[in-house]
């Protein structure tokens, strides 16, 4: 009975292996593919080489599944957030990161303290504001239309225009 492994590889990954499987099989010199997927001819022979000792398993990254190495520490993560809290709650991600620069000593990209303070609901990103916001032409529009059948149903008031905003009611007060 044959055992069947499952892999699970990115299109960079098997882009990678159909370009070496051409070289193996002798379709294509060492120095096109290298071209072909943008590495050096030597970054290419060690990867033919691993490819030929392990198969396709030889050509997934052996970082897959590992923190980053240039990865904040959640102690570090949890102290800038806390004093985002504390001080700069109502601060957006570049100034807030600013601060932090200037008054704490932490040196952070307002991007990353934007993904950070996003995961922590601290900051709203762009697309959860628009569902909030109201829009404002609408809201014009129907304060206008309320005007008018506010106006309407007062005795003495009359509409200046058509397309008159709510300011533009004039009334006219009965003499007396």
């Amino acid at each position: 009975m044959m055992s069947v492994t499952v892999l699970s590889v990115s299109d960079g990954e098997l882009r990678r292996l159909e370009v070496l499987r051409d070289v193996d099989h002798g379709g294509l010199p060492v120095r096109a593919a290298a071209q072909l997927l943008g590495r050096s001819d030597r970054q290419v022979w060690r990867l033919l080489k691993a490819f030929r000792s392990d198969g396709a398993a030889g050509l997934i990254s052996k970082k897959r599944g590992r923190p980053s190495n240039r990865k904040t520490a959640a102690s570090v993560r949890d102290a800038v957030l806390w004093i985002v809290r504390q001080n700069y709650a109502d601060f957006g991600p570049t100034l807030a990161a600013e601060k932090l620069a200037a008054e704490h000593g932490f040196s952070f990209s307002s991007e990353t303290l934007r993904k950070w303070m996003i995961a922590d609901g601290l900051w709203l990103d762009r697309k959860q504001r628009q569902k909030r916001s109201i829009n404002r032409a609408r809201g014009a529009t129907a304060s206008a239309n309320l005007c008018r059948s506010t106006a309407a149903s007062i005795g003495g008031s009359k509409i200046v225009g058509r397309n008159a905003p709510c300011w533009c009611l004039s009334t006219t007060r009965p003499a007396g």
